[in-house]
């Protein structure tokens, strides 16, 4: 029995526009399906998983996924949805983005069993590399109208003035080479159906025409987009002060990823945990239900945060991100402090105030280099009153005497020095040289 593909998506909220028939098929026979990436970073970042969960959910229910890279098309740049054309890459950019992608893609979906709908990987590259351009003009131009064309929204903004600097023909070809990608799959793969985000739509439905132009008109192709996650202000999702947040660790740590979902809106985890979790809808409704009686637990951000992180790095992972989220809000010892990684405690003590030290100052008291060195304490008489009263920790571990002696033997990392004043109040001295 193969499950509800449609349904599935639609109480996650994760359905945008379909195309008529496409439910049908869908309970019908195992269908292949395809969503496309630009392979134009080595990583993906949250705002790409809606469609990676799209493939998940279409696996679980039956049906077979493909990942598409674009290797050709990412040579080009999309016009939808950018103001600018994009950089062209190389291909040795190309192919080592293209496999740090699958690797993790394969978190995400089964590449590697003996069932009929394991996932695959394409590169479009594969079959446009050894496409002439009049071969490309005779067999895919011809059958596409420049007005057919022209009537897409992604094509009329970019040449309606909201962007700079028009619209070059390598985008406007963009289309054809994307409708191409389908009827490529459909002839070779028996692909009858694309997945993609909202502002995909017009591309998709170009894949679907070409095709019915091409192969006649009883070929059966259809189009499924999922919206543009957003959050509950409207704003861009997955989108920080920082930057993207990406799945690829050296790039957004473990700590700081766990972190994005668990400081996400009451309203937003509610429809965050619905798209980019695999729990069932009695677990999800359960937990909104108990979340709802005591927000201030922030069950729905917990949970959230601790599915998506195990998903996208590992059970280690997350142990590690909340232990490390201890070391700022709980009780945590110099143990948890020497585990962490240089990028994760410049990432935890983020915004807390810092101060620089020069190494030689290091064989002083704690007196000297607190006050003198580091404005830490705003007089020595303060500092000797907090350490007196056990108000004042060094690398989480309490000073006993004001005047001990700070050594290099204490530095974290080689080149910090935590220190803690009161319970809320943390300091971050880097020691240079």
């Amino acid at each position: 029995m193969i499950k509800n593909f449609v349904e599935e998506l639609k109480w996650r909220g994760m359905l945008a526009q379909i195309m008529p028939g496409t439910e049908e098929l869908l309970q019908k026979e195992m269908v292949t399906a395809y969503l496309g990436t630009d392979p134009t970073a080595d990583s993906l970042h949250i705002g790409h998983l809606c469609g990676i969960m799209m493939l998940r959910h279409l696996q679980r229910c039956g049906h077979k996924p493909i990942i598409l890279v674009g290797g050709a098309t990412g040579m080009i740049g999309d016009p939808s949805g950018k103001s600018q054309e994009r950089n062209l890459l190389d291909d040795k950019t190309l192919y080592h983005n293209q496999e740090c992608i699958k690797s993790q893609v394969a978190k995400f979906l089964d590449f590697d069993g003996t069932e009929p709908n394991k996932a695959e990987m394409v590169n479009n590259y594969d079959w446009m590399k050894d496409f002439t351009f009049l071969d490309f003009a005779r067999e895919v131009g011809k059958h596409i109208t420049v007005n057919y064309m022209m009537a897409k929204e992604s094509v009329q903004q970019r040449l309606n003035g909201t962007a700079r600097d028009g619209l070059s023909f390598t985008e406007f070809t963009y289309q054809l080479l994307q409708g191409y990608d389908f009827l490529y799959l459909y002839k070779n793969k028996n692909c009858k159906l694309q997945l993609g985000g909202n502002d995909q739509w017009g591309n998709m439905t170009t894949g679907t025409e070409l095709i019915r132009r091409t192969l006649g008109n009883d070929v059966e192709t259809y189009a499924l987009t999922c919206p543009l996650i957003t959050k509950a202000d409207g704003k861009k999702f997955g989108k920080t002060e920082s930057g993207n947040i990406w799945l690829d660790r050296n790039r957004t740590t473990p700590y700081k990823f766990y972190q994005f979902w668990l400081n996400v809106s009451d309203d937003d985890a509610e429809r965050y945990i619905k798209i980019f979790t695999s729990l069932d809808k009695e677990t999800i409704d359960a937990l909104v239900e108990e979340h709802k009686a005591d927000p201030g637990r922030r069950i729905l951000q917990k949970r959230l945060a601790e599915e998506v992180t195990v998903m996208v790095h590992s059970r280690e992972d997350l142990d590690a991100a909340i232990e490390a989220s201890n070391i700022l809000f709980g009780k945590s010892t110099k143990e948890s402090l020497l585990k962490l990684d240089e990028q994760t405690l410049l990432d935890i003590f983020e915004g807390v105030p810092q101060f620089e030290v020069a190494k030689e100052q290091l064989g002083q008291p704690a007196v000297e280099i607190f006050t003198q060195a580091a404005s830490v304490f705003s007089s020595k008489g303060e500092m000797r009153k907090l350490v007196q009263g056990g108000g004042v920790s060094l690398n989480k571990e309490k000073l006993t005497a004001f005047d001990r002696i700070v050594t290099p033997d204490d530095l974290i990392d080689g080149k910090y020095l935590l220190v803690q004043r009161g319970k809320k109040n943390y300091y971050l001295i880097i020691v240079k040289g």
